[in-house]
Parts: structure tokens; C-alpha cells; sequence
């Protein structure tokens, strides 16, 4: 190893995060420990491993994992839904890889077998997400997205980090500020009652569609190709960052408000991989602790996103590399819009029933 090498303020960074990796794996084996003894369900079920794999594939590529995750979490289907959903999927899946084969070949199969492969694993993925796909209480949401996306989203800092050389200066005080931000967030979101968090998340969510629409719209700025911050650039964003890093324990997501922050401040736009990237990666070990220490997640699920995230970053890094995922982002489009009114209808109910009137009581009347 050369002395610039060990120099690298970058590859001290990954060291730490290495180190930062390692006790978060002790965290999650005391924490699996003690909810099995508690009498929690630790097993992960196929729902729950593919919705890890499916969320962090796409979130790789840049589309984020939050709100796509959160919307499988709250979907309410009945086993006769779930059969036949599962069936419109498979048929509507088989079809299109059938005219692709017949109109584009060059579109999946001229990318070579292992793209191939992985397309067909996605699909599957999602088949099991319909199927078998588990709901987590609302309140529990936030604690469990941290808790189970972590390691999947460092080993996407680690590959990121090494890929794209940005500015150490820059990705250093960037991570920081992400990592302060959810230190306080954590804290404060953990505590939260029941509706006050649907209505974070359900207005999170809205503001989260709003940045997926400036990217449909192309309307995000076009970026520079600059691989540093200086000066006031600097100031703010680290500013913006401590903010996303707050409101990223509510389940917001950094990737896009992160990436459109970083194309403000003229920098290139593959910056924004790394910085983002980095950035949950260090803030989500510390939010997860949080939740973990004020039992805040679901112990099932956060294990399910963490088995099927890890191999799904490696095919996405690695294998994938690149989608056009025009149609992924209007599809989340989608689905973001319908759980963030399912979100704010929820919490707009519970406050409905919190502020009834309790039926005034005869005297003599039993008490139930």
C-alpha cells in the first residue's frame, strides 16, 4: 500500500465506517438476543427478505428505499388480494418479458446472462413481496426502515466512496452534518404518540413525491462539474444536510432531496452518490441506536430488509450498474402519493376518535 494511499482521507473514512459497520453488528445481535427472549418473532419471512432486496436494488440506483418500503408496509391486502394481484403481476410480467424479447432483445438479453438474471430475480422479488409481504404498526415504521437498511446502505457507501474521488473536505463536513441531524431527530421522533408520526411521514412523503416530480419534469438544475464545496457553498450545505439528516428518521429519504441539493450547488451530479450514500450510512447507525435503545422498530422485518438488501446493493453496484428508470420513478410516483394520503387519513382519524367526546354515564349505570 502506497504512503498516498494510507494518506487518503477517503480511505480513513471507510475505515471508520468499517469500524462503524462492525459495532452496528453487535448491535443488531444484542437486539435479536434480547427481542428473542422477550418472545419476539426473530425469523425473517420471504416477504419480508425480498422487500430488502427489491427496495435497496432500486435504491442503489439511485430511486431511494424509504417511501417505497414504507408503502409495503402499510399495504392492507386480504389473502384473496394477495392471490390475485400476485397473478395480474405474473401474467403482466410474463408479457412484457416476452414482447421485450420479440421487439427490443438488446433492451435485457444484450446486456449479457447475469443482467438477465437479475432482471428475472427482481420480478421474482416482487411476486414475493405481493404474496408474502408483512405490515409493520405505523408508529414503528421509522425505527424499522433505519434499523433495516443500514448495513445494505454501507456497503453502498463503501463502493461509492471508492468510485467517485469528490472532495474529502466536502464528504467529510456533509457527513457530519447528516449524522448530527439524525442524533436529534432519532431522539425526538422515537418518543412520538401514534398520529403525530403518520402525519410526519404522511407530509414527508408528499414533499418526497414533490422532488420525484422535479426530477420527471427534468427541472432539477443541471449540476457542474465540480467535486468540492468552498466558502458559503459550503455552509450551506452542510446546513441543508443536518436538515435532511433530521427529518430522514421520520422516513423521508436523503437520496433525492440530497442529490437536488447537490446539483443546486453546481456541483456533479455523481457526487451526489457518494455524499448521500455516505451520509446514511453513518446517520443511520446512529438514528437505528436511538430506536433500538427506545424500542422503537419491529425486530422481524428490519432482520428481512437487512438479509435481502446486502446481496441486492452487490448485483445493483456491480452487475446492474445503470437503469432508465423513468418509469420506476412514475410508478413510485404513484404509490408515494396513495400511502402519504393513507398517512395523513390515518392520523386525521385517530385524532377524530382522541377528540370524541367519552359518553356521559347514568348514575347507577355499569361500568364496562
Amino acid at each position: 500500500m502506497s504512503a498516498a494511499s494510507i494518506l487518503d482521507p477517503r480511505n480513513g473514512l471507510l475505515f471508520v465506517l468499517a469500524v462503524v459497520a462492525l459495532l452496528y453488528v453487535t448491535l443488531i445481535v444484542r437486539a435479536t438476543a434480547r427481542g428473542m427472549k422477550a418472545g419476539e418473532d426473530a425469523e425473517p419471512g420471504a416477504g419480508g427478505i425480498a422487500t430488502g432486496f427489491i427496495t435497496n436494488f432500486f435504491d442503489t440506483l439511485g430511486i431511494g428505499s424509504f417511501a417505497t418500503t414504507t408503502t409495503i408496509f402499510r399495504l392492507q391486502l386480504t389473502p384473496a388480494q394477495k392471490r390475485m394481484w400476485s397473478i395480474v403481476f405474473g401474467l403482466i410480467a410474463a408479457v412484457a418479458v416476452i414482447l421485450v424479447g420479440i421487439f427490443a432483445p438488446a433492451l435485457i438479453f444484450g446486456r449479457g446472462i447475469w443482467f438477465g438474471l437479475t432482471i428475472a430475480a427482481v420480478l421474482i422479488a416482487a411476486l414475493l413481496v405481493l404474496y408474502f409481504g408483512e405490515n409493520v404498526d405505523d408508529q414503528r415504521i421509522p425505527g424499522t426502515l433505519n434499523v433495516g437498511h443500514t448495513l445494505p446502505t454501507i456497503a453502498q457507501a463503501f463502493i461509492f466512496t471508492k468510485l467517485v474521488p469528490v472532495d474529502p473536505k466536502t464528504l467529510i463536513a456533509l457527513i457530519v452534518a447528516a449524522v448530527l441531524g439524525a442524533w436529534f431527530g432519532a431522539g425526538i421522533v422515537a418518543k412520538w404518540p401514534r398520529r403525530r408520526i403518520q402525519l410526519g411521514m404522511g407530509i414527508a412523503l408528499f414533499v418526497f413525491a414533490g422532488f420525484v416530480i422535479m426530477t420527471l419534469a427534468s427541472r432539477n438544475p443541471a449540476g457542474g462539474t465540480q467535486l468540492e464545496l468552498t466558502g458559503t457553498k459550503l455552509i450551506v450545505g452542510f446546513a441543508g444536510n443536518l436538515m435532511l439528516g433530521a427529518l430522514m428518521t421520520l422516513g423521508i429519504g436523503l437520496y433525492a432531496p440530497c442529490m437536488i441539493m447537490i446539483y443546486m450547488l453546481g456541483m456533479n451530479p455523481t457526487a451526489a452518490f457518494p455524499i448521500m450514500m455516505g451520509s446514511c450510512a453513518f446517520l443511520m447507525p446512529v438514528a437505528s441506536a436511538r430506536f433500538v435503545r427506545e424500542r422503537g422498530f419491529e425486530l422481524r422485518p428490519s432482520l428481512g430488509l437487512l438479509i435481502g438488501g446486502l446481496p441486492a446493493v452487490l448485483i445493483a453496484a456491480l452487475i446492474v450498474k445503470s437503469l432508465d428508470l423513468t418509469v420506476v420513478r412514475w410508478l413510485v410516483l404513484a404509490v408515494v402519493l396513495y400511502t402519504a394520503a393513507g398517512l395523513v387519513r390515518a392520523a386525521l382519524k385517530d385524532k377524530g376518535i382522541a377528540a370524541a367526546p367519552s359518553p356521559s354515564r347514568a348514575a347507577g349505570a355499569a361500568v364496562p
